[in-house]
């Protein structure tokens, strides 16, 4: 599909809601404002059909739990938490014949900066992701979920708690939901706004009660999860695609996208466009159409650079983007990474020495320390950058960054190392003579920053 034909279809059945800057492609976010996020309009919209599906209440014999993992197979949905691990697969390590208790999780823990798509799920289409969780656990067997939301963002924990009462009380959720024998208990955790909370483990931990550090893997989460019990675990926008799979079958979603990269996904697009904000457009769809959707460039500058899939991407020059798709496979051919869909756009006034002192900060700021690598290595990269920045850096501290970023990678428990990691490599890859300027000129190479 090429742009116009894109901006045609988006035209046509897309909306902007009411919110600034908000432009959805009706398949997750379809319809949606600030008043329609409640149990009555998401039904209008055909919400827990799927459900009704499943359990055999819309007039046929239902669907057995194989069915249904085969239906998320065959949608190619892939995890839209970063990892873009296969779903269906990842139900089907759940062991479904465990005598004992089993839980389901979803990771609301939104922390990645530049991505703000999870939260507006919850904000403005609640209901999708507990009917999507409420299919995830019939499939795999398990009566007890919880998702765990960002600390940040309490106005969305709130507004996710209304939408369970609402579940509830229509007999959505809790005990022999809709006079069948499945029952699944529901539940919202507020956390406390630490990024490492993202990572699956160290969720589970505070989850739990404790400090939020990752866990040693193996055993994985599947097998030793929550209080110990085999534990899936999946992102927001993961559950909210599944109501609409289940509905409209495997090979429906899968033709939204492309092979292997099924259905829609929602980019959080930011930075020096003219209307940033959340897109939900079809896998596969050019980056060049999805700047259009945001209006280009802003005033009229040229694009020099792209973090395709969050701050722990690498960053990826203009010239490469615009040849890009926006899928798994076309990114990371690229040599970047969809990771959680944050596209940050950076147009020619921007310095790259000074974006990566601010994401190295950043990823310092985190680190949980558990790790040396992690702990030590991250603050010696900022340090690096910010003396570079400030006009202090030496001609041999391009090449210490990039050993030090080298022997961060690989060498912790989780993946925060390699993410202060990626954007320097990445940064030193295409960008090297900015850091070069300034180590020779004390100053930056594109004059005031803005």
């Amino acid at each position: 599909m090429n742009t116009d034909q894109l901006l045609a279809q988006f035209q046509a059945t897309g909306q902007e809601s009411s919110f600034h800057g908000r432009h959805i492609h009706p398949q997750i976010m379809a319809g949606l404002d600030g008043s329609n996020w409640g149990l009555k309009a998401y039904e209008a919209r055909g919400g827990y059909q799927a459900l009704r599906k499943i359990l055999g209440k819309d007039g046929g014999e239902g669907l057995s739990q194989d069915q249904v993992i085969a239906t998320v197979k065959e949608s190619g949905l892939r995890g839209r938490g970063g990892a873009g691990f296969p779903t269906g697969l990842k139900w089907s390590f759940m062991p479904r014949q465990f005598p004992g208790q089993k839980y389901l999780v979803c990771n609301s823990d939104e922390g990645e900066p530049g991505t703000c798509k999870d939260r507006d799920i919850m904000q403005f289409n609640p209901h999708s992701v507990i009917e999507g969780m409420a299919i995830a656990a019939y499939a795999m067997g398990i009566n007890v979920g919880y998702n765990y939301i960002h600390g940040e963002i309490f106005q969305t924990y709130e507004r996710f708690e209304a939408a369970l009462d609402e579940a509830r009380a229509a007999g959505m959720l809790g005990d022999n939901i809709l006079g069948s024998s499945f029952s699944f208990q529901l539940h919202a955790s507020h956390g406390f706004g630490a990024y490492i909370c993202g990572e699956e483990t160290a969720l589970l931990e505070s989850l739990e009660g404790k400090k939020g550090q990752p866990r040693f893997k193996p055993p994985f989460p599947a097998s030793f999860g929550l209080y110990g019990k085999p534990t899936t675990i999946n992102n927001t926008e993961t559950f909210a695609a599944v109501p609409w799979i289940i509905r409209n079958g495997g090979a429906e979603y899968l033709a939204c996208g492309k092979p292997n990269n099924g259905g829609t996904k929602i980019f959080s697009v930011s930075g020096d466009v003219e209307r940033p904000g959340n897109y939900e457009v079809p896998m596969g769809t050019p980056f060049a159409a999805l700047l259009e959707l945001a209006g280009g460039v802003r005033a009229g500058r040229q694009l020099k650079a792209v973090i395709p899939g969050g701050s722990s991407a690498p960053v990826l020059p203009a010239a490469i983007m615009m040849d890009t798709t926006m899928d798994y496979d076309s990114i990371a051919k690229s040599g970047s990474m969809l990771g959680s869909g944050a596209v940050i756009v950076m147009d020619d006034s921007r310095c790259m020495v000074k974006s990566l002192q601010r994401l190295s900060y950043f990823y310092s700021h985190e680190s949980c320390g558990q790790c040396t690598p992690c702990r030590e290595g991250t603050g010696w990269l900022w340090r690096m950058v910010d003396r570079i920045e400030n006009g202090h850096g030496r001609p041999s501290d391009m090449d210490l960054l990039d050993s030090v970023a080298g022997n961060i990678m690989g060498r912790t428990i989780c993946a925060l190392g390699d993410a202060a990691a990626m954007p320097v490599k990445g940064m030193l890859k295409h960008f090297r003579h900015e850091f070069e300027y300034h180590v020779e000129h004390k100053t930056c190479m594109v004059g005031a920053y803005v």
